[in-house]
C-alpha cells in the first residue's frame, strides 16, 4: 500500500537519500533542494515522504502557487531503485486526493521538463492534459476533474 507520510526528524535522512538514475537528475531537484524550497514556502508547500508498506520509495510536494493562483503538483520523485513499480502512479493519486481534499480545488497544474516523456506519461495516463504553454523549459499540465 502507497502512503504519504510528514517528513518528521525520525524519516529526513530516508528522505534526503533517494535520487534518481543519472540521465533523470536534469528533470527533477534533489530532496534537499525542494526541502530548501519547501521551507521557504513552508506556507504553500505540502511535501510528502512515498512509502510503500513501511518502505520509503520517493518524494512528493504539492503547492499553491500564488502568482498564478493555482494548486500544483511541484514535485515527484521515486527513486532510482524503486521505479517502474507504480509507487509514482500511487502517489500522484494520493497528492490529488490530499489537495482536493483538504483545499476544495477543481484543477491542478504541473510542469514537465522538455524531454522528460516518462512522466509526460504518467501525468497522462492519470488525466493530465497538455495547455500548449511552455515556460523555462517546462511544459505546463492540467487536471481537472
Amino acid at each position: 500500500m502507497v502512503e504519504l507520510r510528514t517528513i518528521t526528524k525520525e524519516n529526513l535522512e530516508e528522505v534526503l537519500d533517494l535520487s534518481v538514475s543519472e540521465h533523470q537528475k536534469s528533470f527533477v531537484s534533489s530532496t534537499a533542494y525542494s526541502l530548501a524550497q519547501a521551507y521557504v514556502y513552508h506556507e504553500t508547500a505540502f511535501p510528502f515522504a512515498v512509502y510503500a508498506d513501511d518502505t520509503i520509495v520517493g518524494f512528493i510536494m504539492m503547492g499553491y502557487y500564488e502568482v498564478k493562483k493555482q494548486y500544483t503538483l511541484w514535485k515527484l520523485l521515486i527513486d532510482k531503485n524503486q521505479q517502474n513499480k507504480g509507487y509514482g502512479r500511487e502517489a500522484l493519486k494520493q497528492g490529488i486526493i490530499y489537495l482536493k481534499n483538504k483545499f476544495d480545488v477543481k484543477e491542478i497544474y504541473t510542469g514537465v521538463a522538455l524531454g522528460n516523456e516518462k512522466a509526460k506519461h504518467l501525468y497522462s495516463s492519470i488525466g493530465f492534459e497538455e495547455t500548449g504553454f511552455i515556460e523555462d523549459n517546462m511544459e505546463e499540465m492540467k487536471y481537472i476533474w
